[in-house]
């Protein structure tokens, strides 16, 4: 979803939410193709990532023609794959502090643009096609011997029943782990029709034969047995904090660090991520 809608968390400005409902029922109803283009365009087009990282010495930039568009993959040192895979509105740059400790570690640190998103082809972005395309990534590479997910990257990993993904640690930053019931809701406090946004989804579901209601990042977390490790700011305002404690406290193999006044981006470049990342390190 468009970022304007995706971390749209308050509940103010309720005359703008009455008139996006008003206006959007009405256009469905009177030009529903038309709408269902409309909506396409606001709620599936994240922001491009522009912030000036300034990139790691030695750092391939290569893209990968895949199924789903071609993506632009990033890598950096020598040694078994530890991936990396960015959230919703972000890319693979927000990761180049992570790619050097992994690197300096003896791992290639592996980093890719989702559709739409960095140096990625693409207008339009969601999970399932996110998760085709983490698939067709898998299917190039060797598999990966660790994952860090950050935020909506989370989803797409757990989301994932790739045998290469199968038995390996996870470092989930920020996850969005309750991701259907969470979308559908901040949908409905902007105030956007409905049954619009569900004729969007049907298109969606047909087209990549993947019902949404199949995912359940947090259900696919607890059923593993691999070590996960979560890092989540207690104010985090995008991903729930809450459901990470909860997955905590129900996973044995699941263990939670928690932060505080770091936020939903900061985190990314913060000592407890840094210190989570060289435990996990040792234990490969």
């Amino acid at each position: 979803m468009s970022s304007k809608i995706y971390f749209n968390t308050g509940r103010r400005l309720s005359l703008r939410r009455m008139v996006t409902g008003m206006a959007t029922t009405l256009h469905h109803r009177l030009a529903p193709r038309h709408a269902k283009r409309v909506a396409r365009d606001l709620l599936l087009t994240p922001q491009r990532d522009q912030r000036a990282i300034t990139a790691p010495a030695g750092l391939s930039e290569q893209p990968l023609a895949t199924p789903q568009g071609e993506i632009m993959t990033y890598r950096l040192g020598s040694g078994p794959v530890w991936l990396l895979v960015h959230g919703w509105s972000g890319s693979a740059r927000q990761f180049f502090p992570l790619m050097e400790q992994i690197a300096a570690a003896g791992f290639t640190a592996l980093a890719y643009d989702h559709p739409a998103h960095g140096q990625s082809a693409g207008r339009h972005g969601h999970l399932p096609l996110f998760l085709r395309t983490l698939e067709t990534l898998l299917e190039h590479e060797a598999p990966p011997v660790a994952v860090t997910a950050h935020s909506m990257g989370a989803a797409v990993v757990l989301s994932s029943h790739h045998p290469a993904l199968a038995g390996v640690p996870l470092l989930l930053i920020a996850p969005v782990l309750d991701y259907v019931p969470q979308l559908y809701g901040m949908v409905a406090r902007s105030g956007y029709s409905m049954p619009l946004f569900k004729a969007v989804v049907r298109d969606i579901e047909e087209e990549f034969q993947l019902p949404l209601a199949n995912l359940d990042p947090l259900g696919q977390l607890l059923a593993r047995t691999s070590p996960a490790t979560i890092v989540h700011d207690r104010g985090d305002r995008f991903a729930p904090y809450l459901d990470s404690a909860r997955a905590a406290e129900q996973g044995e193999h699941v263990s939670l660090i928690t932060t505080e006044g770091l936020g939903h981006g900061r985190i990314l470049a913060s000592a407890p991520l840094f210190s989570a990342i060289g435990h996990l390190r040792q234990t490969l």
